[in-house]
């Protein structure tokens, strides 16, 4: 059975990602930072569909726990088929008010982290000449947003990254792509005033805000044998926006 990892899983989009391709039948590795419970909550999710799951905690931007986690996932489920980096944090604020320390966490968690765990999956994708990597970016890495300086960069720079590795890997059988949501509502938009949603659906031209099973129906169609011919594209889940 073929095995995905998906960083950043505990909860949100991540979660969703995780109990879909458990649903497609793949064994299920998910890595969190801090909420072990939650952690547990989306591993029981993914058991329900009857394979095997797992998670393991790790900072994504340490190049020892990333190491650490690959091995952890090797040895109890198999090497990694596919990998879902949709590990990603903000720290919003407007360039002049932003500290060294938000921009560097933000781009270290959101960027480094995606390079050090394709680096290291991509290692038993090559023996096996086949895998796929999908980025979750956002569609502030294309546009910009005020406010969002550090993650608009770092999520352009995933969009840079993927067309690159998707470049270098394409010949050895392992595509690379990118999603990029737009307003997908989770319990973060859920709590932003009544205005500020109006004025973001009014930019939408289906008329509403994406959920996360839209991005993740999308991700498993990239980790699928229909998307084989795919690679080095950013996929945008943005209702039109």
């Amino acid at each position: 059975m073929s095995v995905a990892l998906i960083t950043g899983a505990s909860r949100g989009i991540g979660r969703v990602i995780a109990e879909t391709m458990a649903k497609a039948g793949y064994d299920i590795a998910i890595c969190y930072s801090g909420n072990e419970s939650a952690a547990q909550e989306t591993i029981s999710l993914c058991k329900k569909y009857g394979v095997q799951a797992i998670y393991v905690k790790a900072d994504v931007s340490n190049a020892d726990d990333v190491a650490n986690m690959f091995s952890e996932v090797k040895s109890l489920l198999g090497p990694v088929d596919v990998l879902v980096n949709n590990a990603g944090i903000t720290k919003d604020g407007l360039l002049l008010r932003m500290t060294e320390e938000d921009f560097e966490k933000v781009v270290d968690i959101n960027l480094k982290g995606a390079f050090l765990c394709t680096k290291a999956a991509i290692k038993d994708m090559l023996k096996a000449k086949k895998g796929s990597i999908i980025n979750i970016t956002s569609i502030v890495g294309v546009t910009g947003n005020a406010g969002q300086a550090n993650y608009s960069a770092s999520k352009a720079g995933l969009i840079g990254f993927t067309k690159s590795v998707a470049k270098e890997y394409g010949s050895k059988g392992i595509t690379v792509n990118a999603v990029a949501p737009g307003f997908i509502q989770t319990a973060m938009t859920d709590s932003l005033p009544e205005e500020v949603k109006s004025a973001y659906l009014k930019q939408i031209p289906l008329g509403r805000f994406g959920t996360p099973e839209d991005v993740a129906s999308v991700v498993e169609f990239l980790a699928s044998e229909k998307a084989a011919y795919v690679t080095g594209q950013v996929i945008e889940v943005t209702g039109g926006m």
